[in-house]
């Protein structure tokens, strides 16, 4: 059965073309099509990718998303985490999400996992997790969508999640328990 749901908002207001998604079933196959806002409305499952990207050091990218996000407002996040648009792969995703975000382009990604997670309330995605590394005189991140951003150390990260004031976004904590091996919420569907 395939699901459409017309691209526009169900306002007063004229019709605004948003991004469309890709739903799709439990497998990952793509059963339709719907506007970012009617996926997050009806709770459909749709696709996002997100990256670790390191320096030379180990240490991580972490933003700190901007404080108009509608999701998770000035909470840290992984270095990008991205909705995969419809048609789109989930490389190409998160590729995209790095020349967006962070300004960086010709970046070598490496596939890490494939989960599938509820990241808030009517937020259901399969999400591709992948890593990669540059250096950090590359980075000059988008302002409009990134507060600031800080390299950080496994050790420091562990620190910081471990304290009881919630700063991170939490998928990224649940991303980061996985990663260390530890208990997580995700599903995973195939390791890479």
């Amino acid at each position: 059965m395939s699901i459409f749901i017309p691209v526009y908002l169900y306002t007063c207001l004229p019709p605004m073309i948003e991004e469309l998604f890709d739903i799709v079933d439990d497998n990952d196959n793509v059963i339709g099509q719907a506007a970012r806002s009617a996926v997050h409305a009806r709770g459909l499952w749709h696709r996002g990718a997100h990256v670790l990207l390191f320096d030379n050091g180990g240490r991580l990218l972490v933003q700190k998303r901007s404080a108009d996000r509608v999701a998770s407002p000035s909470l840290l996040d992984c270095s990008v985490s991205e909705h995969v648009k419809a048609g789109e792969s989930y490389p190409d995703a998160a590729r995209r999400g790095l020349k967006e975000e962070l300004g960086v382009e010709e970046i070598d990604i490496r596939p890490v996992v494939k989960f599938k997670t509820v990241y808030g309330p009517n937020d259901n995605e399969i999400s591709a997790l992948y890593e990669g590394a540059a250096d950090p005189a590359t980075v000059k991140f988008d302002p409009v969508e990134i507060e600031s951003i800080q390299w950080l150390s496994m050790e420091e990260l562990k620190a910081g999640m471990a304290e009881s004031r919630p700063s991170f976004c939490g998928w990224f904590v649940e991303i980061m328990r996985w990663y260390w091996g530890e208990t997580s919420v995700l599903t995973v569907l195939h390791g890479e």
